[in-house]
């Protein structure tokens, strides 16, 4: 089962693929487009010409996992317009987008990052507190 959590790595290909191409395919573009390797457990988005599906690439230490939406009687609203081949989303991002919403919208709490030495802050409000 694929679980999609705050810690993944989401990149999205900003330039459509051909939803012929299969893993290996997909792994290719990942590859030779994008410079990224698909083996990392580096969740991957593609869309097509339309905008009418997305399919996600993953890698989970045994195998790929290689899952596709499309939507019924609509075109997915958001699609990243960038110079740079990929764009990079956050989990509740990636979910807005994957329910055919617009992810630009999205306000989440800020993150939480590590600091050195075990304590954690937020990068809202910057306090610290012990790791334990």
């Amino acid at each position: 089962m694929i679980q999609i959590t705050p810690h993944m790595r989401i990149l999205v290909a900003v330039e459509p693929v051909d939803f012929r191409a299969g893993i290996d395919g997909l792994a290719a573009v990942c590859r030779k487009r994008l410079q990224a390797d698909p083996m990392t457990g580096t969740l991957f988005v593609f869309g097509n010409r339309r905008r009418t599906a997305i399919r996600v690439l993953v890698y989970d230490g045994q195998g790929f996992w290689l899952c596709t939406k499309r939507l019924s009687a609509s075109k997915f609203s958001f699609w990243p317009a960038a110079h740079t081949p990929t764009r990079t989303l956050q989990a509740c991002e990636l979910q807005t987008l994957l329910m055919g919403g617009d992810p630009q919208r999205v306000n989440p709490a800020p993150n939480w990052r590590q600091l050195p030495g075990g304590a954690y802050a937020s990068t809202a409000f910057g306090s610290a507190t012990s790791a334990s």
